[in-house]
């Protein structure tokens, strides 16, 4: 009997040494490190899974850098310093065309679009033959190729010939828009819902083109981008942000509440920030909350890049003729 109470001691003692260790390890939460820009709308996001604690539900921890560029988030996850950016998948697809391993998940469906000001002559696509029209970005933007796609399908109108083009950045070119120095405006969208919030009105919307183009139905161009040796290593950092992202997702799709809470992150550096304002970007980012599957979004992509490739050629797309296998992420391997 002695002997049995003092083999019960001893694993007690090794049970009250060890186990709390392991169990506080087994316990850590999964740190990511997320590059995002300051005033970007993922910073939304972010903020929502940080203020409702579903970082903490999933077991990861958000070590968030802000970054000025779009340049400084490739940068950041090309160079191993960022686990996970926003980006589009046309990067994606660029890079693992070149032997990178990164993979995409959708973030949003909202893209750009042309937008005209109050009482502007310009009711259709063929009113801007002459006219000058800004584009967010440059020469080989996404969307500036996709509406030139566009229109030469549907109006058999080449808007790189018909228009002259002013590109430049995106707030660059909507405070232009206002001033009245530009005819219409190529913007991304929480750009183009600042301009509606100020009664101008959208000649045409990407969500439109896409269709027109092919795809079965909204198609996320922007999401979140990671390498995939690294989600394969580290499947409950990935499949928490995941699942923490649409769980935020849906709070920002349902509760006005939370919208609130977010306001003084949309105002901040927007000195020009009304109702109408909060408004606008609160509907265009609710619409744009991804509901289809992946594979669907995939089929879509591969129709997009096909227009893509013809024309930004390789300067846009890189070596690939077609969308990079891989390219979307369809989740740690079971």
């Amino acid at each position: 009997m002695r002997s049995r109470l003092l083999a019960f001691l001893v694993l007690a003692l090794a049970f009250c040494a060890f186990a709390p260790k392991d169990l506080a390890h087994a316990n850590e939460a999964e740190p990511i490190r997320v590059g995002v820009l300051k005033f970007g709308t993922v910073s939304w996001v972010l903020d929502t899974i940080q203020a409702n604690g579903l970082d903490k539900a999933e077991g990861i921890e958000l070590d968030i850098t802000p970054l000025a560029s779009t340049q400084g988030t490739a940068v950041g996850l090309q160079g191993g310093s960022l686990d996970l950016v926003a980006t589009d998948w046309l990067f994606v697809s660029r890079e693992r065309a070149q032997g990178a391993d990164f993979t995409f998940a959708p973030f949003t469906t909202a893209l750009g679009a042309i937008m005209v000001p109050p009482d502007s002559p310009i009711k259709t696509l063929g009113d801007l033959k002459g006219k000058t029209l800004g584009v967010a970005g440059g020469p080989l933007d996404k969307s500036w190729l996709l509406i030139v796609a566009y229109a030469l399908r549907t109006a058999n109108i080449d808007l790189r010939a018909e228009t002259t083009q002013e590109f430049g950045a995106p707030p660059l070119l909507a405070a232009r828009a206002k001033q009245g120095q530009i005819d219409a405006v190529l913007n991304y969208w929480p750009y183009a819902a600042r301009l509606e919030a100020i009664g101008f009105t959208q000649l045409i919307g990407l969500e439109d083109v896409v269709r027109e183009l092919g795809a079965k139905g909204e198609v996320a161009m922007i999401g979140y981008v990671f390498n995939e040796d690294w989600a394969n290593k580290n499947p409950k950092a990935i499949d928490g942000f995941i699942r923490a992202a649409a769980k935020a997702n849906e709070l920002l799709a349902t509760s006005d509440a939370e919208w609130e809470r977010l306001k003084p992150i949309m105002s901040e550096n927007d000195p020009s920030f009304t109702e109408a304002t909060f408004e606008a970007l609160r509907r265009r980012f609710r619409e744009g909350i991804p509901e289809r599957q992946v594979t669907s979004e995939e089929a879509d992509a591969k129709i997009l890049y096909q227009f893509l490739r013809e024309l930004g050629g390789t300067k846009l797309v890189g070596s690939g003729t077609e969308l990079a296998p891989g390219t979307f992420w369809h989740g740690t391997a079971k």
